[in-house]
């Protein structure tokens, strides 16, 4: 587990928020008691909306990210204030290179009522720190989250097309 208080957090004038503290669980046992597991799912399933994923999708991204099995794995950035969940990331290691990039970028999300303060730049920068080679994220192109990965630095290589049977 790993703590970071840095000060600068990418927002902007007086609207950026020093009170926020990050923190990186790699094993669920590193998650604290402002963020026990069955919270952090539904931060992430209630803060995402309108682009939420169900409950039980969440769940398996977490599993995945806390998974000791061979070519899984990943971590969780959390952003406490006040003793409170403020924000959170899951990334997954994709267990491949090249073609694929080796992170996924599975979620992030800001409590609403601390957006706009550079509270989901700073966890983004902190994952991005935290995990080795390129980062691949999906976003709709109507997400407003999208203009930020912009300015952070994603690109729009490919566009991504689905077959649902």
């Amino acid at each position: 587990m790993t703590v970071t208080t840095a000060a600068a957090d990418g927002g902007t004038g007086p609207a950026a928020d020093p009170e926020i503290t990050l923190l990186v669980a790699r094993r669920e046992e590193d998650l604290p008691a402002w963020a026990p597991r069955e919270a952090l799912a539904a931060f992430f399933h209630e803060t995402m909306k309108p682009y939420e994923d169900t409950l039980a999708d969440v769940n398996r991204g977490i599993d995945y990210a806390f998974s000791e099995a061979e070519g899984k794995g990943g971590f969780l950035v959390l952003a406490e204030r006040e003793g409170r969940l403020a924000g959170a990331l899951l990334m997954l290691n994709t267990a491949m290179g090249g073609y694929v990039p080796p992170n996924l970028l599975l979620f992030v999300s800001v409590d609403p009522a601390l957006r706009g303060r550079g509270v989901g730049r700073r966890i983004i920068e902190r994952a991005l720190d935290a995990c080795e080679g390129p980062v691949k994220l999906h976003v709709e192109y109507d997400n407003p989250a999208r203009r930020l990965y912009e300015r952070i630095g994603f690109a729009s290589d490919y566009a991504e097309m689905r077959y649902r049977p």
